[in-house]
C-alpha cells in the first residue's frame, strides 16, 4: 500500500520558519523526482517545489529564496524547509509521487499569523 504521510505543519508568526516532512513507503522512491504542492482556501492546488533523484531543485517564484526542497533517499523522506513565512504561505500542503497518476499524502496544514 502507497503511503505518503506529511508532517510539521503548524500555526507561526510571520518571518518564522517550519520544516515538512513527508516519508514515502510502497512505492519506488529514489528514481523519482518528488514534489511538494500548497493550497489555500478558495485557491486551486499548485506546485511550490520539486526535487530530482539528483538533487536538482525547482521552485515557484513566491517561494524563492525562502524555501528550500531537499530528500533523503536512505529514508524514503523528502522535506520543505521554510523560512521567512509570510500570511500567503498559509495553506494546506501536500507531497506528491508522480507514478501512474500520481499518489498525494493528506496534507499539513501550516498557518502564518500573528
Amino acid at each position: 500500500q502507497v503511503q505518503l504521510v506529511e508532517s510539521g505543519g503548524n500555526l507561526v508568526q510571520p518571518g518564522g520558519s517550519l520544516r515538512l516532512s513527508c516519508a514515502v513507503s510502497g512505492i519506488a522512491f529514489r528514481i523519482y523526482t518528488m514534489y511538494w504542492y500548497r493550497q489555500a482556501p478558495g485557491k486551486e492546488r499548485e506546485l511550490v517545489a520539486g526535487v530530482t533523484s539528483s538533487g536538482i531543485t525547482t521552485y515557484a517564484d513566491s517561494v524563492k529564496g525562502r524555501f528550500t526542497i531537499s530528500r533523503d533517499n536512505t529514508k524514503n523522506t523528502v522535506y520543505l524547509q521554510m523560512n521567512s513565512l509570510k500570511p500567503e504561505d498559509t495553506a494546506v500542503y501536500f507531497c506528491h509521487h508522480p507514478r501512474d497518476s500520481g499518489y498525494w499524502g493528506q496534507g499539513t496544514q501550516v498557518t502564518i499569523s500573528s
